[in-house]
């Protein structure tokens, strides 16, 4: 399962778009990721300029 630390989001939007089970979600606070529908495949993790992704 993928960890947010959201510290280090700076709400970018880079993971929402690369995630191909659309399981992350954006709001003006920060992200959030729908734990049903990841599948943990790691490319939000790769593509986070700021490593709030784990």
């Amino acid at each position: 399962m993928i960890t947010i630390h959201k510290q280090l989001c700076g709400n970018c939007g880079l993971c929402s778009g690369i995630c191909p089970a659309l399981a992350i979600i954006l709001h003006g606070w920060g992200l959030e990721i729908d734990k049903d529908k990841c599948i943990s495949c790691g490319k939000c993790v790769t593509v986070c300029p700021t490593g709030a992704l784990t």
